[in-house]
């Protein structure tokens, strides 16, 4: 009696981490600048961040502006855990995603002339679904930094 108890309990309990709801990430998001933290580097004038996501795909348009000009991407993705291939540039971004809970993890690796980087965003919103808070770690091998990223829904 007490195994099937306990093998009971089990089932339910992974019955209910496997259907807790994931976030959503749809929507047109624009940075607060004053709310945000670049850590040792510049914030840009402006930034925009037009998320369609319907799980498990997620494409992600930025567009930013700063004293180095504007810059326009658009990236594609699954969370899936599967790797996926962007341009950024000139350099091909490799990318895997998960989630840990309700916060979703994105690894980003690449090479940007002879400096390899990886950056580690964790997403996650805000329970009214108004705000997307995403802390970012960036390393290469030389250099290191955390942001954070707070953008409103508009």
């Amino acid at each position: 009696m007490t195994r099937r108890l306990l093998v009971l309990t089990a089932m339910v309990s992974f019955g209910a981490l496997s259907t807790l709801a994931r976030p959503n990430f749809t929507g047109h998001w624009k940075l607060n600048v004053s709310k945000s933290d670049f850590g040792q580097m510049p914030a840009p004038d402006s930034m925009t961040q037009t998320v369609t996501h319907a799980d498990p795909n997620l494409t992600v348009a930025i567009k930013q502006s700063s004293e180095g000009g504007e810059i326009e991407v658009e990236s594609k993705y699954t969370t899936d855990g599967k790797e996926c291939v962007n341009q950024v540039g000139s350099a091909e971004v490799r990318s895997t995603l998960k989630y840990e809970g309700e916060t979703l993890v994105i690894v980003s690796k690449g090479q940007f002339g002879d400096t390899a980087f990886t950056m580690t965003d964790k997403w996650t919103v805000s329970e009214d679904g108004k705000v997307l808070t995403i802390m970012r770690h960036f390393e290469t091998g030389m250099w290191e930094d955390n942001q954070k990223l707070v953008l409103e829904k508009q």
